[in-house]
């Protein structure tokens, strides 16, 4: 089992920066690749990023390429999610997610926290 919380979603300006925290814990955490997700209102939940066990892989979605960056510190156990160049249609619920293999398929991630909002003005 997994548990896991993410945190620091709040408000900000276009072009502005944000950092998301997502903090594991349970017997496999530190062995588990990690990913971000997002759901915007109306949307199907959308792929953000990814990042293996050890953190020497990390894959991106289009969408963020470039202004996103996914890392983790397995000493804390926690992924980051670095949020730079922000859009409104950045505008989302971000889910960290585990044991998904670095797929970008939600439904084949079995673990999930509770989602962090972030919303983007324009």
């Amino acid at each position: 089992q997994v548990q896991l919380v993410e945190s620091g979603g709040g408000l900000v300006q276009a072009g502005g920066s944000l950092r998301l925290s997502c903090a594991a814990s349970g017997r496999t955490s530190r062995s588990s690749d990690m990913a971000w997700f997002r759901q915007a209102p109306g949307k199907e939940r959308e792929f953000v990023a990814a990042i293996s066990w050890s953190g020497g892989s990390t894959y991106y979605g289009d969408s963020v390429k470039g202004r996103f960056t996914i890392s983790r510190d397995n000493a804390k156990n926690t992924v980051y999610l670095q949020m730079n160049s922000l859009k409104p249609e950045d505008t989302a619920v971000y889910y960290c997610a585990a044991g998904g293999g670095m797929t970008v398929v939600s439904r084949n991630y079995g673990y999930w926290g509770q989602g962090t909002q972030v919303t983007v003005s324009s």
